[in-house]
């Protein structure tokens, strides 16, 4: 068996604008979550406030609105058909991502990953209270680790996607990895290197 983490975060299955900059531009903070940013990038603020600012304009807001939210976000090419191979070699697709869950929950039930890690906002009777639950921080590591070992499956036997900085530490844990349209630090720390617009192409390099 062979598992593949997808990694959403950083717009590795995005396409245009991160799925966090998507939302907060429809639920109205998309302008508060620039000037936090911005803030974020002077040193003025931590990730966690960045974060916690971001949550709160989710407040009142089920994941069911979100789940129709993100139905137009526009991804890449080849997301369904890379789920599709990953199944057909006996593996599994997951999605790692520091992003809120809510929408790796979504393409889950969208593409029919098997599974995913992100972070959390806090929920209440399925509503969004504005919250956070839980910060990811550097949990894809960790759930690919959990993964091989409740599977019995050797890291050298994985692959990982992605794009950016964050993803450095899933490629070098794993066997084999691609860099997705990423920076050249990702580049130089995977395996192989895809630039274009079909995940499953992508894919294709490592299996």
């Amino acid at each position: 068996m062979r598992i593949v983490d997808f990694l959403i975060s950083d717009g590795t299955l995005t396409r245009g604008a991160t799925s966090g900059a998507y939302l907060a531009n429809l639920l109205g903070h998309g302008k508060l979550m620039k000037e936090a940013e911005a803030a974020y990038a002077r040193g003025e603020i931590d990730n966690d406030e960045v974060c916690r600012i971001d949550a709160a304009g989710y407040a009142g807001h089920s994941t069911e609105e979100l789940f129709g939210m993100l139905e137009d976000m526009p991804l890449v090419d080849g997301v369904a058909r890379a789920v599709e191979a990953v199944h057909a070699a006996g593996g599994e697709a997951h999605i790692a991502s520091l992003a809120w869950g809510v929408v790796a929950a979504y393409l889950c039930k969208r593409y029919g990953f098997d599974g995913y890690v992100g972070s959390e906002l806090e929920m209440e009777d399925g509503v969004c209270t504005g919250g956070v639950a839980a910060l990811e921080g550097e949990g894809k590591c960790a759930y690919a680790r959990e993964l091989c070992v409740s599977r019995g499956i050797d890291f050298d036997a994985c692959i990982a996607i992605g794009d950016s900085r964050s993803d450095i530490p899933l490629f070098e844990l794993v066997g084999t990895s691609v860099a997705f349209n990423a920076t050249g630090e990702a580049e130089r720390a995977a395996t192989h290197v895809y630039r274009g617009t079909d995940i499953a192409e992508a894919l294709a390099l490592a299996l």
